[in-house]
């Protein structure tokens, strides 16, 4: 098999200036296991003394102590002990200490240094440089006899890379395969991918792809972001196959491009190549981005005439029951959900979230528990789907009695996210100080989704005090995330602080913070999407539009509807705040929904930002009057709006 692939490999030169080709005779012998210095047995007392010292430096504390743990060494006789010597000179390179130095000197009084010293002196060059000492040290270590390992050859590619020198990172790729033993290393075969991708010859990173014996998310993601990257070499490779197209399509849809994910996806079919499970669960993926209803629904046309439906892919059904939940249509989640032969914990996963976004706590609940008596153990994923239908049901004891019971009965160990669930239970039910003290007593420190979650029960239960609390931490995490700002500038607006909603709004100016616009899309008939920023008059039928608002107003006024100017976080007149959110996206996107749907389809939009409270009245109040259902998906939740309710219970 070595002796095909590296045939076969046209990027493996034959004249190697740089390294030598073969191992000096006293390596031929195949004596490398001998102990480089750890020549004699070892007492119990000195094995525990190495992994005393060995734990001393994993707990490192900065470099007075590393000094402490070498003099200690040596006093211990323990200078020539190369596994404990290797530690010594990783934890000095992490530290950021010159190799060229401290660790230099280290290596040099070892009589006999093994692969792995070797290699840790390697990967400090690699990783601060002279990348050019790396290769000198691998050159001396081969002259010495002294076999490398794998992770002396991920250290020099990697560094190969890093200084974009194709030439020595081709000189490094031919030594794996002259020694014989690594093509089938899966690190070794991601880091020559990864060279020969930042050097920018993506023809042999795909040959090295191909070639590999073992694949993982690493590999894939790696070729995935190359191809993304080079869109225009995709269009000029000769032979485009199945893994360019999937490269492809993936890529989009993992950096948020599910139009782009789609459209090649599309010329992917047009050209007739075959579908896999990997290409579709990116294509499904990029529909539950977009919530395109249309689109999912020729997507799962695609994989049951390539075999692959969702009754018996269990990858793809888990998939596409996240899809469908996500583009609205919860009720045909669940057909596929329940048509599956084969279920596992993400297809339950992804089936109890469906339910909690959409506002059915209790299904969710239920499912939860048929679950637990199939046997199928819960994971994470699954305990952040049920705390959310308890958050978006108002369920706070039964949140807390499934929070309290995750490692306790399903040895599942509560994490940050879970954490953030429950701050947003006990802040949406009004529980403010309670959610403010859990923060304070978590075992792990507060990410920016427990603060923001704090921010948000805040917002609903109008709190300014907490609420710059909860803020002050997030500027911190996230300094330039400007949706904390304007959060804040909400709450304040809504309390009538004036002067405070001014000064975070020259913090935003002063970090050069603009706001994301509300954006809301909606998919046609013929399955395009049509986009409305608020206050767009860009559209080609807007004058249309502007009058179906006109209409429903005047409509909504006769049923007692009044705008909620409170919605305005700015201090303007009322006739302007009047204006500001008849020009919100998602009304610009329902009123053409009116004009582009037939009469007994519900009308499905979906946001980018939270809806607002005038829109949510303003939804309710239509459903009402046109006698159809409206669902928004917004970028909390789903709302079903039907005859003048929604399905959040005004609890969003």
């Amino acid at each position: 098999m070595v002796v095909a692939i590296f045939r076969n490999f046209s990027t493996a030169r034959s004249s190697l200036r740089h390294i030598p080709r073969q191992l000096p005779p006293c390596a031929a012998d195949g004596d490398l296991r001998r102990p480089y210095g750890d020549s004699f047995p070892l007492s119990e007392d000195r094995k525990q003394l190495e992994s005393r010292l060995v734990s001393l430096l994993d707990g490192r504390r900065g470099l007075p102590r590393l000094k402490q743990v070498h003099a200690h060494l040596y006093r211990r006789g323990l200078d020539q002990c190369c596994y404990v010597l290797t530690k010594l000179v990783r934890a000095l390179t992490e530290l950021g200490v010159p190799v060229g130095s401290y660790q230099r000197l280290v290596f040099r009084q070892v009589e006999r240094p093994n692969p792995f010293l070797y290699t840790a002196l390697i990967r400090g060059y690699s990783a601060q440089g002279p990348f050019r000492e790396s290769i000198g040290l691998y050159t001396s270590m081969r002259e010495e006899g002294v076999g490398p390992v794998s992770f002396t050859f991920t250290a020099l590619l990697k560094a190969c890379g890093a200084a974009l020198d194709l030439d020595l990172g081709r000189q490094v790729h031919a030594q794996t395969m002259l020694i014989g033993g690594f093509c089938s290393d899966l690190y070794v075969g991601n880091t020559l991918l990864g060279m020969y991708v930042s050097c920018g010859d993506l023809g042999s990173g795909r040959k090295v792809f191909d070639e590999m014996l073992h694949r993982d998310v690493i590999s894939w993601t790696t070729l995935i972001v190359a191809y993304t990257k080079t869109g225009d070499l995709f269009d000029g490779l000769p032979v485009k196959d199945m893994v360019a197209w999937t490269a492809m399509v993936t890529g989009f849809a993992q950096n948020a491009k599910p139009r782009e994910a789609l459209q090649f996806f599309k010329r992917m079919q047009d050209a007739r190549v075959e579908t896999d499970e990997v290409t579709l669960s990116g294509v499904i993926s990029a529909c539950a981005q977009l919530g395109a209803a249309k689109f999912a629904h020729w997507v799962r046309d695609v994989a049951e005439k390539s075999g692959l439906g969702p009754t018996e892919n269990v990858v793809v059904g888990s998939a596409m029951v996240d899809m469908y939940s996500k583009c609205g249509n919860i009720e045909d989640a669940y057909m596929i959900f329940k048509g599956m032969k084969e279920r596992n914990v993400y297809t339950y996963s992804s089936m109890i979230l469906g339910f909690a976004i959409h506002g059915l706590a209790q299904a969710a609940m239920q499912l939860f528990h048929e679950m637990v008596e199939t046997e199928t153990k819960p994971n994470k994923v699954t305990f952040i789907g049920v705390l959310v239908a308890c958050s978006h049901g108002g369920m706070v004891d039964r949140g807390k009695e499934v929070f309290s019971s995750m490692e306790k009965r399903y040895g599942v160990v509560p994490d940050g996210d879970h954490y953030a669930c429950m701050v947003d239970i006990l802040g949406r039910a009004g529980h403010l100080n309670e959610a403010l003290k859990l923060t304070g007593t978590m075992p792990v420190k507060p990410h920016g989704g427990v603060w923001g979650a704090l921010l948000g029960a805040c917002r609903i239960h109008r709190n300014p005090d907490i609420a710059q609390i909860a803020a002050n931490h997030l500027f911190e995490l996230e300094p330039h995330a400007i949706g904390n700002y304007m959060v804040l500038c909400n709450i304040f607006a809504l309390a009538g602080r004036w002067d405070d909603v001014s000064n975070v709004r020259k913090l935003m100016r002063g970090k050069g913070l603009k706001k994301n616009p509300g954006c809301s899309w909606f998919e046609s008939k013929k399955g395009e999407i049509h986009e409305f920023f608020a206050g767009d008059t860009k559209h080609p039928r807007s004058s249309e539009i502007n009058g179906v608002l006109v209409d429903l107003l005047e409509r909504l006024k006769g049923h007692g509807y009044q705008q909620i100017l409170s919605s305005v976080a700015y201090d303007v007149s009322e006739n302007e705040k009047k204006r500001i959110l008849m020009g919100h996206s998602e009304k610009l996107a329902l009123a053409f929904g009116l004009l582009d749907s037939s009469a007994n389809c519900p009308i499905r939009i979906m946001k980018n930002l939270r809806i607002c409270e005038d829109c949510h009245s303003f939804m309710c109040g239509v459903s009402h009057i046109i006698g159809r259902e409206i669902i928004v998906r917004d970028n909390v939740r789903f709302h079903h709006f039907k005859g003048g309710t929604c399905s959040c219970g005004n609890f969003w």
